[in-house]
């Protein structure tokens, strides 16, 4: 397997929503039956649900190289589901009239501050990641291997909206990097410009009247020259600048 096909498999985000997926199929196979989920709707619901983090975190990173924008899509998507896992498992202790943990409680901060480790894989990705998913989630087993569904819904709640932090923090960085840096559309846009700049260069393009740049040859798309090539200022639409040409 090519490691750059996996860049996923680093990331925190996407390890942590692995063990949210992982534990809340445990939930719901051990707490959710047809007493209280008669029709196994609540089931698949947040099944589906815990599954689209990991998914969507996936193929979102998958895209980083052809669609930023994509990629923040797919990202957000992870985002809003788990939002939607979070809301279950609040409503899945009200129903049980209990109460979430106190963000001052031992537990509450207990579990959200327990540390994840640092991936260490070499080529054998797939094998070595399932181990460190598993570390992970065993991390959290005094409060989710227990018999208690509250103490169980109280840690995963507190694990999702932990997860929805880290998702924020990280959607707002890959913002900041198509800022800085554009997406695949802008780049093919970029090259494209510079190897038209270099081929007119090349062909003895003239400068640009108005910045003294190399001009490059375009078609007019609309008017009384439409279908007409002409020369055009490298720097447009910063400078207008045109030249007929000569033949």
């Amino acid at each position: 397997m090519e490691i750059h096909r996996f860049g996923y498999y680093w990331l925190d985000t996407w390890v942590f929503a692995n063990v949210i997926q992982l534990a809340t199929q445990d939930f719901c196979v051990r707490y959710l039956n047809h007493t209280n989920d008669p029709c196994g709707r609540q089931f698949d619901q947040m099944t589906q649900a815990a599954r689209s983090a990991p998914a969507n975190i996936a193929e979102g990173n998958s895209r980083h190289s052809t669609s930023r924008e994509t990629e923040m899509k797919l990202t957000d998507v992870a985002r809003a589901s788990l939002a939607e896992l979070a809301n279950d498992y609040l409503n899945w202790l009200l129903r049980q009239e209990n109460i979430p943990w106190s963000v001052r409680s031992a537990e509450y901060q207990a579990v959200c501050n327990m540390p994840l480790d640092r991936p260490t894989y070499n080529d054998d990705i797939q094998h070595q990641s399932s181990i460190h998913i598993l570390a992970q989630k065993h991390k959290f087993d005094h409060w989710l291997g227990g018999t208690d569904s509250c103490v169980a819904a109280n840690c995963l709640l507190v694990l999702c909206n932990r997860l929805i932090l880290m998702i924020t923090r990280h959607i707002e960085h890959q913002l900041e990097t198509f800022k800085a840096e554009g997406g695949f559309t802008e780049g093919l846009t970029a090259e494209r410009l510079a190897y038209r700049t270099q081929q007119s260069t090349e062909d003895n393009a003239p400068l640009c009247p108005q910045c003294g740049k190399p001009m490059i040859k375009r078609m007019a798309r609309k008017g009384i020259n439409s279908g007409k090539e002409f020369w055009s200022c490298t720097r447009y639409p910063e400078c207008n600048g045109t030249m007929k040409i000569t033949r």
